[in-house]
């Protein structure tokens, strides 16, 4: 899911930012498991490394070379680096500062890194949905919202899982979960095992109508 470079902070909205009219306001868990999901794997690796460290020091804004993201993260390869800074800034998840009074050809790279309630507004601020593109149709988006809050609050479930339990949520057989996520069926079902497990049910039905029901406990 890729978003325009070009996006000002300015346009940045309220810290948090419902689902949909008659949602509730999501934690600070659910809002970093909706972040994640968006963003790949190195992507993630980095946004995480960025903000333990801004944490740190005690700022949002800091400097980060390349090199230093590598022992941050624990990711080789500076082109992978750069590929997952550079994600990271169309997504809106972070954003680079101009530093004053700096002429020269390689200036500082200084980023402001948002908090994940802050991106899922800056998103919807340009119009961007605050769910991951490959998991939203146009018939789903309140039923969704209520099998996003409780997925992501599942601690135990991967990413990969994550995706899949949603896709059920869709209505989504195994084939069209596969050639959606790009794997074969024989992964999905084994996701769905994995799922299965974490969740207490035996079967796809139950697994939906846990995700989507209205009201009562989470997961």
């Amino acid at each position: 899911m890729l978003f325009s470079k070009g996006s000002s902070s300015s346009a940045v909205a309220p810290a948090t930012y419902p689902f949909d009219r008659n949602s509730e306001q999501l934690t600070d868990e659910q809002a970093m498991a909706l972040v994640a999901l968006s963003h790949t794997v190195t992507e993630q690796q980095l946004y995480a490394a960025m903000l333990a460290e801004i944490a740190a020091v005690g700022t949002r804004v800091a400097s980060f070379t390349t090199r230093r993201l590598m022992a941050l993260s624990g990711i080789q390869g500076y082109s992978t680096v750069r590929r997952g800074v550079q994600g990271l800034v169309n997504k809106l998840s972070i954003e680079r500062q101009k530093v004053a009074g700096h002429n020269g050809d390689h200036p500082p790279m200084v980023y402001l890194v948002f908090a994940p309630d802050e991106i899922l507004a800056r998103r919807r601020a340009v119009g961007v949905s605050i769910y991951p593109k490959a998991l939203v149709n146009e018939h789903g988006a309140s039923s969704l919202a209520r099998a996003v809050h409780r997925v992501a609050g599942t601690k135990s479930l991967s990413r990969r899982e994550t995706e899949v339990a949603l896709c059920c949520a869709q209505g989504l057989t195994n084939a069209q979960i596969g050639s959606r996520l790009e794997v074969s069926e024989q992964t999905i079902k084994f996701h769905l095992r994995n799922i299965f497990a974490k969740f207490g049910v035996k079967r796809r039905a139950e697994l939906v109508s846990h995700l989507l029901r209205d009201g009562g406990p989470d997961f």
